[in-house]
């Protein structure tokens, strides 16, 4: 080969060099030069493009280092043997294949799980993170507790004890990053052969989780209480995963008969345990936060998970596990090694974001936004000329609701869709549905926190439009139920 047809642009912000490596790489990797094709010589390949021979040199040396080409003493350079080795680019195919409705945009998305993360302390974490750094301190750069920093799991303890009314110490704390890999670092403290029953519906999330780390798994239907207590033991579970502060979906909130009854089923045998999880007890609106389960465990049955994804922001990947006395010992003899996954860095920052009243101001100042979407969700709502009833309000992020009168879910999902405007089912938070535990209304949930409150309004306003389509030339149904 004596000569390359490479269209160089000389006005371009990538060197030419790069250029030029750039072209013959790709030709190699596409087959359009062959292995074992010699190469032009770089006196001759700079002549026919009209520039320097170092720049010719310096994409020969950047193929040579990749092993795309390979030097012969007094021959010159020569492509190397790739041929039938694995293919590094990706066929065309499977870039372009995406399931259906992937890549659909939404005006409005209503998701459950939203987060207003234009509410979050950008100002105040930056000044904590300049200060965290302003000194040369190379122990914050080595390897820390595997529990997490002292002085964290200290500031945790006593937020916990003060928001959440849940006894403990530091020492009974592990924070790590996201509830995902603390439930994983759960299962290895516990050990094999163990059985989860989970409320259904549930968090589909700590169902699959559990389930691909090979507990048996079993659902437990549940009434306006939560958990049923009576299906709860006839699972023939010895590990129970609830939220009683408010579960999810369904936002029901467990009352102390319900947990009383909890506890005691837990206390019947030893090796049962109680996973509280309690993801966004922050967020209430009416009357004062439900105290935690934990807080009534008196026999070491209950374990404690909580995170700041909801309150701060899903990125900090910061939440804790609290251990009662029995786990905490089995921790230090079989999981104790396992390094700490959140930096120290970030661990210091968020312990002075909660010790310099940062994290309370903040709460403070989300859950009054929160609290206004709410509201606003719900008069609008209140306008709709539709049959339905609203459930799960005055506290999380999210609402229900439910209607009657043989509307199907998945119509009402599609044709939101049509008007760019994503809701979300109930039917998916079930695992079980053969056993009748599925919902007996169609039932749409309703996210707010990420939508400002002229969003919300003209959501629910193209809603109504959309859900009232399907019953032009009937007559007007009746008006939604108030709650």
């Amino acid at each position: 080969m004596n000569e390359l047809t490479i269209s160089l642009r000389p006005g371009d912000k990538t060197p030419l060099y790069e250029q030029i490596y750039g072209y013959i790489k790709e030709e190699i990797r596409k087959g359009a030069i062959a292995s074992g094709e010699k190469l032009p010589s770089t006196r001759g390949l700079c002549r026919h493009l009209d520039v320097s021979r170092s720049t010719v040199e310096l994409a020969y040396e950047q193929l040579l280092s990749e092993g795309y080409i390979e030097a012969r003493p007094c021959r010159g350079y020569y492509v190397s043997q790739i041929d039938g080795l694995y293919q590094i680019s990706r066929p065309e195919s499977s870039v372009q294949k995406e399931g259906p409705g992937e890549q659909r945009k939404y005006r409005y998305d209503f998701t459950p799980n939203g987060v207003d993360l234009k509410s979050f302390p950008y100002n105040a974490w930056r000044k904590l993170s300049r200060e965290c750094l302003v000194d040369d301190r190379a122990e914050l750069f080595r390897l820390g507790c595997p529990q997490g920093e002292y002085g964290l799991r200290s500031a945790i303890s006593s937020y916990l004890h003060q928001a959440r009314a849940v006894n403990c110490t530091p020492a009974q704390i592990i924070v790590g990053a996201g509830n995902d890999y603390l439930l994983m670092l759960l299962t290895a403290i516990l050990g094999p052969d163990h059985t989860v029953a989970l409320e259904n519906p549930t968090y589909r999330q700590a169902y699959r989780l559990f389930e691909n780390l090979s507990y048996q798994m079993r659902t437990v239907d549940m009434d306006e209480q939560g958990m049923r207590v009576d299906k709860l033991k006839d699972s023939g579970a010895d590990i129970a995963f609830v939220m009683p502060s408010h579960q999810y979906p369904l936002g029901t909130v467990m009352p102390i008969r319900r947990r009383l009854e909890l506890l005691k089923w837990a206390e019947e045998k030893e090796g049962r345990y109680i996973i509280e999880d309690d993801y966004d007890s922050e967020f209430r609106y009416k009357g004062k936060p439900i105290p935690a389960l934990q807080g009534y465990d008196r026999s070491g049955k209950v374990i404690y998970i909580g995170t700041f994804s909801k309150s701060i922001a899903p990125a900090i990947r910061m939440s804790y596990l609290v251990l009662p006395e029995p786990v905490l010992d089995r921790y230090t003899k079989r999981c104790s090694f396992i390094s700490s996954t959140v930096s120290k860095v970030d661990q210091l920052i968020l312990q002075k974001f909660i010790e310099d009243g940062y994290y309370e101001r903040h709460l403070n100042k989300t859950r009054a936004l929160y609290r206004s979407r709410h509201d606003t969700l719900l008069a609008a709502l209140r306008e709709l000329d539709l049959d339905f009833t609203v459930s799960g309000e005055n506290a999380g992020v999210h609402l229900l609701l439910h209607f009657s009168g043989g509307r199907n879910e998945e119509e009402l999902i599609r044709m939101a869709a049509e008007k760019s405007i994503k809701v979300y089912g109930l039917s998916e938070y079930y695992v079980d549905r053969e056993k009748g535990s599925g919902p007996e209304d169609t039932t749409i949930l309703l996210g707010y926190a990420n939508m400002n409150e002229e969003k919300i309004r003209e959501a629910v306003r193209l809603l109504g439009i959309a859900w009232n389509e399907d019953k032009a030339g009937a007559d007007s149904p009746d008006k939604n139920k108030k709650n």
